[in-house]
């Protein structure tokens, strides 16, 4: 697609009408203007600022580290690159865990300086007042729960969740708890095939997979992820599309051999002084302006 050639804008209504029409939703992150613009040139139907950002582009071990200023920055330049996908700004950590007021504004900030339509917050039945807060601000929330990268001292890692009956079941509940509250989509995140199948069952809003099976109603990756753009160690859930790491590791070895080689720049990737004003200067300087 290219100038103005682009399907209308993707709202919430949408994403929940999908599941009642058995339609799949597909999710991306994204960090910045190219990559929301490449996203949601083909097609993507959410894309999510998340606060993996914080490992895949800032260089932290885990998300906690990222702060509002730092996602709002990126949530607006990736919304410059967004016309028909629907935006989410992920609230990263102690964003919405001190109080509610806080919390309102930081989801505020979202919306209004970086021109994201929703936000997403981790956790499930502790996070109600806070999610019905940020509802009653008019603003739509996506829900998180299962394995919460948030939560990971608590968990002791990233941990599939819900493997054992009780924690299922309140995963199960949870659910159920944030949809009651008003939630328009639910991310689902390391968490057993069969248990996710039963969640989406259950719940009238769509579950969003990632690591938790085929059952899901749609699904998200790691823009970094899916497309190899690191060669480092990845979850045995993400499927990658490409190896954007090796070829431009490769490309810019070439870069290197063809400036040492004097290859680079040719003379069609030169500019040119007009004859006379060339023949002028080499005479005067002395430097021959032809081989």
């Amino acid at each position: 697609m290219s100038g103005n050639n682009f399907p209308p804008k993707i709202t919430i209504h949408d994403i929940t009408t999908r599941k009642k029409e058995g339609k799949k939703v597909s999710v991306i992150t994204a960090y910045d203007y190219p990559s929301a613009r490449i996203a949601d040139e083909a097609g993507i139907d959410i894309i999510l600022v998340g606060d993996s950002l914080g490992m895949v582009v800032l260089g932290y071990a885990n998300t906690l580290k990222v702060t509002m200023d730092e996602m709002i920055h990126h949530t607006k330049a990736a919304s410059r690159g967004v016309k028909s996908a629907l935006l989410v700004g992920d609230m990263p950590y102690m964003s919405y865990h001190a109080s509610v007021e806080e919390t309102v504004r930081n989801a505020g900030r979202f919306v209004k300086e970086a021109g994201a339509e929703a936000v997403k917050i981790e956790g499930g039945r502790k996070r109600l007042r806070m999610i019905r807060a940020i509802l009653d601000a008019e603003i739509p929330v996506m829900g998180h729960i299962g394995l919460t990268p948030q939560s990971i001292h608590m968990m002791g890692g990233y941990r599939v969740q819900g493997k054992v009956l009780e924690k299922a079941e309140e995963l199960i509940s949870d659910a159920q708890l944030l949809e009651e509250e008003g939630i328009f989509s639910i991310v689902l995140e390391g968490i057993p095939d069969e248990l996710s199948k039963i969640i989406t069952s259950e719940l009238k809003i769509p579950t969003i997979g990632i690591g938790a099976g085929k059952w899901c109603d749609g699904q998200v990756l790691v823009f970094h992820d899916m497309l190899g753009y690191t060669d480092a160690y990845l979850p045995k859930f993400v499927r990658k599309y490409a190896d954007l790491h090796g070829e431009m590791k490769n490309a810019i070895g070439r870069f290197i051999s063809d400036i040492e080689s004097g290859e680079f720049p040719s003379e069609n990737e030169s500019y040119s002084l007009p004859e006379d004003v060339a023949l002028k200067l080499s005479m005067k300087y002395g430097v021959a302006t032809e081989e």
